[in-house]
């Protein structure tokens, strides 16, 4: 009887989507001036999550002047999108500027929802007037490492051939790896190859030397050139540092990966402020990423995330938002490195959020969680919250896929599509493209 009267007290508190502008007035309303909204998702490959990401995104430009969309995504693949949407390069359409999404899972990025929103920031773009910013499109992570060599290095030969000479010098002492960057890792600290620790920040202090003359070279131009590339030249450091750290259980490789990124969107904010005045940023990443991790069970691993990061630095000012489904089918792989399939995702565990919203009968819905209300008493504290990210292991979801939250710390605002499904790819593999898994598919139980 406790339950029912709280499913029906939350009930109250949800906002059904309908189709129409109004279904999000409440959520902007809560965002109002805050210069950084993080904009989750529960997978890596699902349609829904995708494209409501996107329509929120386009309002935010729109209504609320954000000019930059970061991604969990490559700084020199997502550098290629920007300067596609903004029409500084010789790409003739939105799909080709995507061609740098090479790496294992190109579906992330690499898919037709994206595909949409990156010809919508262009054609943005092409029709904005001044003095309305236009809005790029940039990478946070820091898998990049020797495609963000070979960029340090395109732009040194540019601007001072004998720097190029050196940092191509310091760059060499990890040549050997570039099939396997993790290979690297362990070679260093096992003593078979020596660290190219004090090489790569080396390479990185110079390019800061000489940040004022570069700058100089061409104006605003000249500043975001250097930018671009002494961003590239601090992901080699700190990619250098994470694959060491891969074998080092006294490092935590997510929270080197999670602090690189928050502090990617703040730096670029305050980048792009100085030349184009007080900027906005919208984060699109996985719940594991955008929600508070202190509100998971992600602290008792001492592991941190950028939404922890950016709301202890910066408050309300940093609105997080997250996406929950239960059921349907997603763009996953069995393995890492292994083809893209269109996999059945089981119906949500008793013990789960997912299950709380489908149990309330609304197939789409927002549920703001700021300010509390007394309908959000019917909130369960905490439950069990599923995440799945580019692989998906039905046969073990519970270990694999289920972690426990406490929703109204996590998150500032959910949405919740009940049944959803695969993100499309833009190249299929054949077992994405063969169907759906079986009815015999695995019940998880």
């Amino acid at each position: 009887m406790e339950s029912s009267v709280a499913t029906v007290r939350l009930s109250r508190a949800i906002v059904p989507l309908t189709g129409n502008a109004n279904d999000h007035n409440e959520l902007f309303e809560m965002i109002g001036n805050a210069p950084i909204v993080l904009i989750g998702e529960a997978t890596h490959g699902t349609h829904e999550f995708y494209h409501l990401r996107a329509e929120l995104t386009k309002r935010l430009i729109v209504e609320k002047d954000f000019t930059a969309v970061c991604i969990e995504g490559d700084w020199p693949d997502a550098y290629r999108v920007n300067r596609f949407v903004r029409g500084t390069n010789d790409d003739r359409e939105a799909v080709d500027s995507l061609d740098g999404f090479k790496r294992f899972p190109t579906w992330m990025w690499r898919n037709t929802d994206v595909l949409d929103f990156v010809g919508c920031m262009r054609e943005y773009n092409d029709t904005c007037r001044a003095p309305r910013p236009k809005v790029g499109f940039y990478g946070l992570d820091l898998y990049s490492m020797y495609a963000s060599i070979e960029a340090v290095l395109g732009y040194l030969d540019r601007v001072d051939t004998p720097l190029a000479d050196r940092a191509r010098e310091h760059y060499s002492c990890l040549d050997s790896y570039a099939s396997h960057p993790e290979a690297y890792g362990v070679a260093a600290l096992t003593g078979a190859h020596p660290s190219c620790r004090e090489d790569v920040v080396e390479a990185l202090m110079e390019i800061q030397r000489s940040a004022a003359r570069f700058a100089r070279l061409d104006g605003q131009v000249a500043a975001d050139q250097y930018f671009y590339a002494e961003q590239n030249a601090r992901i080699v450091a700190r990619a250098e540092r994470y694959y060491r750290a891969m074998i080092d259980d006294s490092v935590s490789t997510w929270n080197l990966r999670d602090a690189h990124m928050a502090d990617t969107v703040e730096r670029l904010m305050l980048h792009l402020a100085s030349h184009q005045g007080p900027t906005k940023a919208v984060v699109w990443a996985h719940n594991s990423h955008v929600g508070d991790a202190e509100a998971t069970s992600m602290i008792l691993r001492r592991e941190t995330n950028i939404g922890a990061l950016l709301r202890e630095r910066h408050g309300h000012d940093a609105v997080s938002v997250g996406f929950t489904t239960y059921s349907g089918t997603v763009t996953a792989a069995s393995d890492w490195h292994a083809p893209e399939e269109r996999k059945r995702v089981l119906p949500a565990r008793p013990d789960s959020y997912e299950h709380l919203f489908h149990e309330l009968g609304v197939p789409r819905f927002l549920l703001p969680l700021r300010p509390h209300r007394p309908h959000l008493d019917g909130l369960p504290r905490q439950l069990r919250e599923r995440a799945i990210g580019v692989v998906y292991r039905p046969q073990s979801e519970l270990a694999s896929h289920y972690f426990t939250a406490r929703l109204m710390q996590q998150f500032d605002a959910v949405y919740h599509i009940d049944l959803t499904r695969a993100v499309e790819p833009l190249e299929h593999s054949e077992r994405w493209s063969s169907g759906e898994p079986p009815e015999t598919y695995p019940t998880g139980e």
